[in-house]
């Protein structure tokens, strides 16, 4: 009897590690992801600052459409992963069109605001299986604070310079009429395994 329940014992333990050792890679990789995420959200934060207190959002504008790709690439290099920002209004749909896993995670971002969650906080992580293999996917929300609503406010509060260079770059643009706590977007990660 003893050892028919030591076997048990040993057998539903040994069921355990498995788990708890993908836990603990699952948390390695939400860290990896998460400080991805704030590498990009700081270094696009920092370019855009500098650019809006050197000469205003006109130029702003610019940093969007060729340094911020040019962040997102280099980080994507440095890790390995596929790094990205998506949203359901992207600005430019080429590069910031959100894959079908990608919209669902913001419509629950907008979801979980609606419920009282500050959109500063929200992310949302997963394993899932891709006709290329098994992935681990992150997202980190981008909030609409007051600096972005200088290029992303309601069309009538943008300025006559903002609005212009808007229609000649983005003539389809769809990143507009955003307030404060919103959801801009988010940032994307994907590693394969």
């Amino acid at each position: 009897m003893f050892a028919k329940c030591a076997v048990q014992l040993v057998l539903f333990f040994s069921a355990l590690v498995p788990t708890v050792q993908a836990q603990t890679g699952s948390k390695a990789l939400v860290d990896e992801s998460r400080a991805v995420a704030n590498q990009i959200v700081n270094q696009v934060r920092g370019e855009l600052v500098r650019e809006l207190e050197r000469t205003g959002p006109v130029r702003a504008i610019t940093v969007c459409k060729y340094s911020v790709p040019e962040i997102t690439s280099n980080i994507s290099r440095q890790t390995g992963m596929r790094v990205t920002r998506v949203a359901l209004r992207p600005r430019n749909r080429a590069l910031g069109e959100p894959d079908v896993w990608e919209q669902r995670v913001l419509l629950d971002f907008e979801n979980r605001i609606t419920k009282g969650e500050k959109p500063d906080t929200l992310e949302y992580h997963e394993i899932i299986d891709e006709p290329a293999g098994r992935v681990f996917r992150y997202m980190k929300s981008l909030p609409v604070t007051q600096p972005c609503l200088l290029c992303h406010g309601p069309s009538n509060q943008l300025s006559e310079g903002v609005r212009a260079l808007l229609a000649t770059e983005y003539p389809n643009d769809k990143a507009l009429e955003y307030n404060i706590g919103q959801v801009r977007g988010a940032v994307s990660v994907k590693k394969s395994f």
